[in-house]
C-alpha cells in the first residue's frame, strides 16, 4: 500500500519566512495604494519566491497492513473447574477462535490463567496486563475475559485503547454453602477446652429444600468423627479438648447437599498446638547428697514446672526424744501425695530414695499402676538401690526396667551412647563430633550401679558396656533408669563437664511424652502445599510412607535417612485439605493449604467486581448460559456491546517499509517563475509611464 503527503523543509527558519513576508504584503499593499499597475503581479512573483524558500516536498511511504489483535484471557483456576464451567469456557473459546480467525486482518492471541501462588487466588488482571504488555496499543482490537468474575487483584487497570468483555460462565440458578472458620487458637492448654468460631453461609438461589439447620460434623487427628446440628448463617462456637501435646489437626466438615456448586467449601482443617500450662512434678530425695540440688536446679529453672520436693531425712526408727513441735521439718503427707492426688504429678523423681518405711506397700503399689495408667517415675539410683533395702525390692519392680545385682562398680569412666542410643531422641546428637582423636567427649563419673536389663533400651552405657541410662514403656506410662549419682560432677564441670543440663532435660521431657521426643514417630509438618515427612525408629531398615490425598489418591512416598534413626521426605498435595499417612505401624494426619482456600471463598459467577472496568471501555458483561455472543465491529469510543453481541475495534495499523522524498517543484522551475513574474511585472509597470503618441 503506497501514500503520499506534502511535507515542507525551509531552507530559512519559519519565523525568518513570516516575516520576510510580512514586509514584503506591506510593500504589495504600499505599492497598490499608489496605483502601481503591476503590483499583482508582483505579489504573485513574491509568493513564489516564498514557496521556493520554504521547500516543498513530496513524501511517498510503502505500507504494509498489521493486523488487528484481539486478545482472550482464560480463566482456569479452582473455581472454573467446579460444575460445568470448564465445558463452557473451551466450548466459548472454541466459536471465538473461529470466528475472530474467519475475520480478515485479525489476530487471535490466547492467555491462560491458573490458580495464584499460595492462596493468591485468582490473578485476573495481572496476567491481563502482562499480556497487554506485549501488544502494540494501535493493533489492540479488544479484550475478551472468560471468566466467573471472582477474580482478587483488583488494582489500577491498564489504559485499554479498545473495549473490554467480559464474558460469564455459571448459571443464573448456582447456589452453594460454605464452612466458614472465622476464629481458631493456634495453641491449646492440654485438657482445657478451646473455642473455635465458625460460620455456615448460603450464597445464591438456595432451595427450600436446603434451608435450616445442618449437620456439621467434628474429627480430631482423623479420628471418628462426632456431628452437631448448627443453623445456617450464625457464628457458631465449638468447643473442642486437645487430648495430647505437639500439633493436634481438627477437621470441621459440613456434608453436600444436593444441588450445591461444590463440597470443595464444606471442610476446613485447623491446626492447633496442644501445650502444657504447667507440669508437675513430685521430686522425692533420699540422703542429702552432692547431686541433689542438680535435680532441684534443673526442675526449678523451668517457669512451667510446679515442683514438690521432699526430702526423707528422719525415719521413723529414729526416737531422739525430740518433740515433733520443734522439728523444722514438716509431716510428709504420704497418702494426700502417693493415695489421693498421685494423678495430679506429670512425673516423680526418687532420687537416691530407700525404703525406710514411710511409703508402705500400697502406696508403692499404687505408684506402679499410676505408671500404668499413663503416668512417668524416674529412678536415680545410687548406692541404696544395690542394697536390701532399695526400692526394688518392692512392687515397683514390675516397671522398673533393671534389677541391680548388688554390686556397686566405683572406678572412674566416661559414659558413652550406646548404638540404641544414638537413634534415641533423648541421648542423640548428644556427644560432640569435633573431637581430637583419644579426646574424651565429657568428664568421667565414678560410681555406677550395676544392674541386669530387664525390658526397654539401654541407651547409655558405663564401664565394660553395663546399662547407665534404661527407658522403657510400661503400660501407657514411661519409666526411666539412672544407675549412677553422679551426673552432678557435669555441673560442677568436672574434667570439662558434660551435658547434663541438656540430658536430664531430655530425660524429663520423653518422660512427660513430649511429640519432639518419641523415638518412635511419625510426623509431618506443612509449608504450604508441601508437607515434610519424618519418621523416626529404633530400628534399621528402608522406610516408606503411604500418602492418602482429601480425594482419596494414595502415594507412596520413600523416606531417605538423614541421621541415625531418622528417615525424612517431601511431598507436594496436589489440592488443600486432609492428608493421611501410613507406614504400616504409625499413622499421622496433616493438613496442606488454608483452612479455607481463597479461590472457593465465593464460587458464584459474577461480574460486579469487573464492571467498572469494562464499563470504561464501553465494553459489555454477558452470561455464556445465553449462547456466545457474536463479533462486531464498532467505531471507537462507541458503545461496544448490546444484546447477544459484543464490539471490536478496528484499527488499520500499517508498517511502513519504504520511505522516499522528493522536490515537489525543480528549484531552477522556481526561479524560471519568478524571472518571468518579475520581468511581466517590470513591463507592466513600464508601459503605464510611455506618453501617448500625439
Amino acid at each position: 500500500m503506497n501514500s503520499g503527503t506534502v511535507i515542507f523543509d525551509p531552507y530559512l527558519p519559519w519565523a525568518v519566512l513570516g516575516a520576510l513576508g510580512a514586509l514584503m504584503a506591506a510593500l504589495l499593499l504600499f505599492a497598490g495604494a499608489r496605483g502601481l499597475l503591476g503590483a499583482w503581479v508582483r505579489g504573485l512573483a513574491t509568493a513564489a519566491l516564498l514557496l521556493a524558500l520554504a521547500n516543498p516536498s513530496l513524501q511517498e511511504e510503502d505500507r504494509s497492513p498489521l493486523t488487528d489483535i484481539v486478545l482472550v484471557v482464560v480463566d482456569e483456576t479452582a473455581s472454573q473447574r467446579i460444575s460445568d464451567r470448564t465445558e463452557q469456557t473451551e466450548a466459548a473459546l472454541e466459536e471465538l477462535s473461529a470466528e475472530i480467525t474467519a475475520r480478515t486482518n485479525t489476530e487471535l492471541r490466547v492467555v491462560r490463567v491458573g490458580d495464584g501462588p499460595g492462596n493468591a487466588g485468582t490473578l485476573l488482571v495481572a496476567a491481563m496486563t502482562e499480556a497487554l504488555s506485549e501488544i502494540p496499543q494501535a493493533r489492540l482490537a479488544g479484550t475478551i475475559l472468560l471468566s466467573d468474575g471472582q477474580v482478587h487483584d483488583l488494582g489500577p487497570m491498564p489504559n485499554l485503547p479498545a473495549p473490554l468483555h467480559l464474558l460469564l460462565t455459571g448459571r443464573e440458578g448456582d447456589w452453594d454453602r460454605r464452612l466458614v472458620v472465622k476464629t481458631a487458637p493456634a495453641f491449646g492448654i492440654l485438657g482445657e477446652e478451646v473455642e473455635l468460631t465458625v460460620r455456615i453461609e448460603d450464597q445464591g438461589d438456595v432451595p427450600a429444600a436446603a434451608q435450616g439447620q445442618v449437620s456439621l460434623e467434628i474429627a480430631v487427628d482423623g479420628g471418628e468423627p462426632f456431628a452437631v446440628d448448627v443453623p445456617v448463617g450464625r457464628d457458631i462456637t465449638v468447643p473442642l479438648s486437645l487430648d495430647h501435646g505437639g500439633m493436634n489437626v481438627v477437621q470441621l466438615t459440613v456434608p453436600e447437599a444436593e444441588g450445591e456448586l461444590t463440597d470443595r467449601n464444606n471442610a476446613a482443617v485447623v491446626q492447633i498446638n496442644g501445650v502444657r500450662d504447667r507440669l508437675r512434678v513430685l521430686l522425692v530425695s533420699g540422703e542429702p547428697h552432692a547431686g541433689e540440688r542438680t535435680w532441684r536446679n534443673l526442675l526449678k529453672s523451668d517457669s512451667a514446672v510446679d515442683l514438690v520436693h521432699f526430702t526423707i531425712l528422719r525415719p521413723p526408727e529414729k526416737q531422739d526424744g525430740v518433740p515433733v513441735s520443734e522439728l523444722s521439718l514438716i509431716a510428709f503427707p504420704t497418702r494426700e501425695l502417693f493415695l489421693e492426688k498421685i494423678d495430679d504429678f506429670d512425673l516423680i523423681i526418687f532420687d537416691r530414695y530407700r525404703r525406710r518405711g514411710i511409703l508402705p506397700q500400697i502406696y508403692l503399689a499404687n505408684i506402679a499402676q499410676y505408671v500404668e495408667a499413663g503416668g512417668a517415675v524416674l529412678v536415680a539410683a545410687g548406692p541404696d538401690f544395690a542394697s536390701a533395702n532399695s526400692i526394688y525390692r518392692s512392687p515397683l519392680a514390675d516397671i522398673i526396667p533393671g534389677e541391680p545385682t548388688a554390686r556397686v562398680i566405683e572406678e572412674g569412666f566416661t559414659p558413652e551412647i550406646s548404638d540404641v542410643g544414638n537413634r534415641h531422641p533423648v541421648t542423640a546428637g548428644l556427644a560432640p563430633t569435633n573431637l581430637a582423636e583419644g579426646e574424651a567427649p565429657w568428664g568421667r563419673w565414678f560410681r555406677l550401679i550395676e544392674v541386669e536389663p530387664m525390658a526397654g533400651e539401654v541407651v547409655m552405657t558405663g564401664p565394660g558396656d553395663r546399662p547407665l541410662l534404661m527407658l522403657d514403656r510400661v503400660g501407657e506410662g514411661r519409666v526411666a533408669l539412672l544407675a549412677s549419682d553422679h551426673a552432678w560432677l557435669w555441673s560442677r564441670g568436672y574434667e570439662g563437664g558434660g551435658p547434663q543440663l541438656e540430658l536430664l532435660r531430655r530425660l524429663a521431657h520423653w518422660m512427660m511424652k513430649e511429640p519432639e521426643l518419641e523415638e518412635e514417630a511419625l510426623t509431618a509438618t506443612a509449608e504450604g502445599q508441601t508437607m515434610t515427612i519424618t519418621r523416626r525408629a529404633l530400628t534399621d531398615g528402608e522406610r516408606e510412607v503411604t500418602v492418602i490425598g482429601p480425594d482419596g489418591v494414595e502415594t507412596v512416598v520413600p523416606l531417605t535417612e538423614i541421621a541415625p534413626g531418622r528417615w525424612s521426605a517431601e511431598f507436594t498435595g496436589a489440592e488443600p485439605g486432609l492428608y493421611r499417612l501410613s507406614d504400616g505401624e504409625l499413622d499421622a494426619v496433616v493438613g496442606l493449604g488454608p483452612s479455607a482456600p481463597r479461590e472457593f471463598e465465593e464460587t458464584l459467577a459474577s461480574g460486579e467486581k469487573l464492571a467498572a472496568a469494562v464499563d470504561a471501555t464501553r465494553g459489555g458483561v454477558l452470561a455464556l448460559e445465553n449462547g456466545v455472543p457474536r463479533l462486531r465491529d464498532v467505531g471507537e469510543g462507541r458503545n461496544a456491546a448490546g444484546r447477544g453481541w459484543i464490539g471490536l475495534t478496528p484499527r488499520e495499523a500499517a508498517l511502513t517499509t519504504d520511505l522516499r522524498i522528493s522536490p515537489l517543484i525543480a528549484a531552477w522551475l522556481f526561479l524560471a517563475l519568478v524571472a518571468l513574474l518579475t520581468i511581466a511585472a517590470w513591463l507592466r509597470e513600464g508601459r503605464r509611464s510611455t506618453p501617448k503618441a500625439g
